[in-house]
């Protein structure tokens, strides 16, 4: 019998590691740029999958996949949506920055997808 996988308890934990490594690396660390946004994005992404396979002994369905992905990119997206507020009550961003915004916040649920392929989770 396999353990009941709460999805939402992956995603939510991947929310807030992205958050905590995102507040240490960039404010404590000086570390910025997209590198930063990849290494992170890959630590957790690589740490979900891993987690999941530990707990569950198996990679995920499809279907899990597809959930999982929407779950984090979702949240994030919340996120995200807040922090673009914020930076258009400051001053309106470019289509320049409006670009390397998305692609940051597009390298979390890009990469949580890539982890949680069957390919990389056997």
């Amino acid at each position: 019998m396999t353990p009941t996988v709460q999805l939402r308890y992956y995603a939510l934990g991947g929310v807030i590691a992205a958050v905590l490594l995102n507040l240490l690396l960039r404010t404590f660390v000086r570390l910025g740029g997209v590198f930063t946004t990849l290494l992170i994005a890959a630590a957790i992404a690589g740490a979900l999958a891993l987690l999941f396979h530990w707990r569950t002994g198996r990679a995920p369905s499809n279907a899990e996949r597809w959930r999982l992905t929407a779950l984090y990119g979702g949240l994030l997206g919340l996120l995200y949506l807040g922090l673009l507020g914020m930076m258009y009550l400051q001053d309106t961003p470019s289509p320049m920055g409006l670009f390397l915004f998305s692609l940051h916040y597009l390298c979390y649920p890009v990469l949580a997808w890539l982890a949680f392929s069957p390919r990389y989770g056997r």
